[in-house]
């Protein structure tokens, strides 16, 4: 019996997905994964200095996207965007924002408050359609109006529970949505664009490993080489990691975006802080009271308003 399935649509008759939907898939899952896990990684170096290992970090990245640009033959297009000093310019902001994002998420580890750095993550794409809306001239429909008052309330909550603001989930979420609309007006590869990032962060990081490798106090030293030196190899070899930790997902990210629709994408994206609640809650034993379950709450019915709301204007508009 023929099959019903186009020879040319890459199906066939016993998948349900063609092969480059599997790509994504499989792609952006083991993305959003990585991610999620993160927290554990950088909970095995906590006894590092955040300032040391986002140091570190940069080092580490900046050595493997090069090594990937110069594989892909992409070492042309990161050399460029050097001679152009408007591109420049947005990269130096973009550098800033997610630099501090990588501080305050390391930071936030360390000090046992990955929960707000779960939160920060979920209101995201929140502040993206308030970002779009100021800065873009986008206008919110009624549920994304819904959406966004919600995320408000739930900050409010937190806020009269705690006594402060959550910066943590508010650096995050907002440092985050303003190195997308930044990144959104300099369209570029992920990879080069994450190497131009680094580049730019490099002479601070190195400046700051270089000053801890020869400080005469051993205590502030912490892991670099030098006469400062008193860790083991195990946490040295950690933080070489950071680089693998740092790109890989961002790699794969790239890939599943190329290959999946942005509504089967917007939903993934929720994985990573979903793990992290988790991770926060159950092994880490960090508290998850009342109050943070109505804030919680509240976000997660704004996110599925959201969600819901995208994925049916999208239909609209494909019809």
């Amino acid at each position: 019996m023929a099959s019903s399935i186009p020879s040319g649509s890459g199906k066939s008759a016993s998948s349900l997905f063609s092969a480059d939907e599997v790509r994504g898939l499989t792609s952006a899952l083991a993305a959003f994964i990585l991610w999620g896990v993160a927290p554990i990684y950088f909970k095995w170096v906590s006894h590092v200095s955040p300032l040391e290992i986002i140091s570190h970090r940069v080092v580490w990245t900046i050595v493997f996207v090069l090594l990937i640009i110069a594989f892909t033959k992409k070492f042309n297009e990161f050399l460029t965007i050097f001679r152009d000093r408007k591109r420049l310019g947005v990269f130096l902001m973009t550098t800033i924002f997610i630099g501090g994002n990588w501080l305050t998420f390391i930071w936030a580890i360390n000090n046992d408050r990955i929960l707000e750095a779960s939160l920060g993550y979920y209101i995201n794409p929140l502040v993206n359609i308030m970002l779009g809306m100021v800065f873009l001239g986008e206008r919110l429909n009624r549920w994304q109006t819904v959406s966004v008052l919600l995320a408000i309330v739930a900050v409010t909550l937190l806020t009269i529970q705690a006594g402060v603001l959550p910066w943590v989930s508010l650096v995050l979420a907002f440092s985050f949505g303003f190195y997308a609309l930044l990144r959104k007006k300099t369209p570029t590869d992920s990879a080069v664009g994450l190497a131009v990032e680094t580049t730019l962060m490099l002479p601070l990081a190195l400046g700051f490993l270089l000053y801890l490798s020869f400080t005469a106090d051993p205590e502030i030293a912490g892991v670099t080489f030098g006469p400062g030196f008193r860790y083991e190899a195990e946490s040295i070899l950690l933080l070489f990691g950071t680089g693998i930790v740092t790109a890989m997902p961002l790699m794969l990210f790239a890939t599943a975006a190329r290959y999946l629709k942005l509504t089967t994408i917007g939903v993934l994206q929720y994985l990573a802080p979903t793990m992290h609640v988790v991770i926060a809650v159950y092994l880490y034993n960090e508290p998850f009271d009342q109050s943070r379950l109505l804030a919680f709450g509240l976000i997660w019915l704004g996110l599925i308003i959201y969600s819901v709301d995208g994925y049916r204007n999208r239909k609209r508009v494909a019809q």
